[in-house]
């Protein structure tokens, strides 16, 4: 099944993985920032979707936001200007909306830190939970967070696990377990 994007969140780690029909040619490579990771595609593209910051520490606090697309800078940004993590998730999501491509493609994202949250923005909906256990979320089919089965115990152990799941169009997965992060972008 293809399911796109998608991420999973828990109290202790978070993982996102780019899933892609269009656009396989990409890679997860330290941002320009050196606070986390971008998608960063291999050749040029005219889309405003394709690359973009995946993960970002949170410069003044433990925590650490994951999501599919640009709005994973304003979330972190919000944190850093002390906004609580459910109330920058939030306003990030409702204030960049949906993407405005072809598919009306959700923006998903993930806070994990002191108190972990995951969030989705759809064409319909704004939803944005606490989570207490791994809950998945992605931009096709599962537009909905819900428990998922993942046991990780690192970071570079849950990239894996995210980029292996048994979803379709597997391109690159980074992650973050506790104040470890990883990228793994196939064989």
């Amino acid at each position: 099944m293809y399911i796109g994007r998608f991420l999973v969140i828990a109290p202790e780690f978070g993982a996102y993985r780019v899933s892609s029909r269009s656009f396989p040619d990409r890679v997860i490579r330290e941002n320009d920032a050196g606070d986390g990771f971008a998608v960063v595609p291999e050749d040029d593209y005219d889309n405003p979707y394709v690359a973009y910051n995946c993960l970002r520490s949170v410069g003044r606090t433990d925590a650490t936001v994951v999501g599919n697309g640009t709005h994973v800078d304003p979330v972190t940004e919000k944190m850093e200007a002390g906004y609580p993590a459910r109330d920058a998730l939030t306003l990030s999501l409702l204030a960049l909306d949906y993407e405005k491509d072809d598919y009306d493609t959700p923006r998903i994202a993930g806070v994990v830190g002191e108190e972990s949250y995951i969030g989705t923005v759809t064409r319909d909906n704004l939803v944005v939970e606490r989570v207490e256990e791994p809950t998945l979320v992605a931009t096709y089919e599962i537009q909905r967070p819900e428990p998922v089965g993942f046991d990780v115990s690192s970071a570079d152990e849950a990239a894996r696990r995210a980029y292996e799941m048994e979803y379709e169009h597997p391109v690159a997965a980074c992650a973050v377990h506790g104040d470890e992060t990883a990228a793994y972008n196939g064989e």
